[in-house]
C-alpha cells in the first residue's frame, strides 16, 4: 500500500554526502540562515546567485604583457648602450662597466619576465563554485568532482527558499598563486589564493 507524503516534503533535496575531509578541505554549511564557507558567514538573504563555472588563467594577456615588457626592456637597454658608447668614447671604464650593467640587469628582468609567464601559461583552470551576495563580494570553492559542486548548486538554491534548512558539506580551498592571473569578473573577493579570505581580484 503506497502512502502519501505531505505536500512541500520534497521540495529540498537531501544533505549531500560529506567525503572525507583533507588539509585543503573546508566546510560549506547552511545553518541558521546563514551560508558558512569556512569561516566567513553569508546571510541567506543576501545571497544573489549560486552557480559554477570554469575559472580560466589570463594566458592570452600573460603573452601580451611578455611581449610589451621585452620591447620596454629592450629599447631601454638599446638606449643605455649607446650613451654607454658614447661615454666609452671618454671613458673605457665608465662605458664598459655601464654596458655590463645594462646588459645583466636586462637579462635578468628578461628571466623574469619569462618566469612570470609561464605561470601563467602553466596554470591550471579550476571548476569553481561561486555565491554572489548582493554586495561586491563571492565566495569561491573547488572540487576535484565537478559533478559534487554541480550538486551543492542545488542545495544552496533549496536553503534559499526554504530559510530553515540546514546541511553541511566538504569542498575544497581554491588555492591560486596569484589571483590576478585568473578571470574572475568584475568586482570579486575570494575565498581562498593562498589560504585567505578576501583576496581582490
Amino acid at each position: 500500500m503506497e502512502t502519501q507524503q505531505p505536500p512541500g516534503q520534497w521540495d529540498v533535496p537531501p544533505p549531500p554526502a560529506t567525503p572525507p575531509r583533507t588539509m585543503t578541505d573546508v566546510e560549506l554549511r547552511v545553518s541558521k540562515r546563514l551560508l558558512w564557507v569556512g569561516g566567513a558567514a553569508y546571510p541567506l538573504q543576501n545571497i544573489a546567485r549560486v552557480y559554477t563555472f570554469t575559472l580560466h588563467p589570463k594566458r592570452k594577456e600573460a603573452v601580451v604583457r611578455f611581449l610589451a615588457r621585452t620591447a620596454i626592456t629592450l629599447a631601454v637597454a638599446l638606449g643605455l648602450t649607446i650613451i654607454g658608447s658614447v661615454t666609452f668614447l671618454a671613458s673605457e671604464s665608465t662605458g664598459s662597466g655601464l654596458l655590463t650593467f645594462v646588459w645583466l640587469g636586462s637579462g635578468g628582468a628578461l628571466l623574469y619576465f619569462v618566469v612570470d609567464m609561464l605561470s601563467v601559461l602553466t596554470a591550471q583552470s579550476h571548476y569553481v563554485l561561486a555565491v554572489e551576495t548582493a554586495g561586491p563580494s563571492t565566495a569561491m570553492v573547488t572540487s576535484r568532482d565537478p559533478q559534487h559542486l554541480d550538486r551543492l548548486v542545488g542545495y544552496v538554491a533549496g536553503a534559499l527558499e526554504n530559510p530553515d534548512t540546514e546541511f553541511q558539506v566538504t569542498v575544497e580551498r581554491l588555492t591560486i598563486s596569484s589571483p590576478t592571473n585568473y578571470y574572475f569578473g568584475d568586482n570579486v573577493n575570494m575565498y581562498g589564493g593562498n589560504g585567505n579570505v578576501g583576496i581582490a581580484a
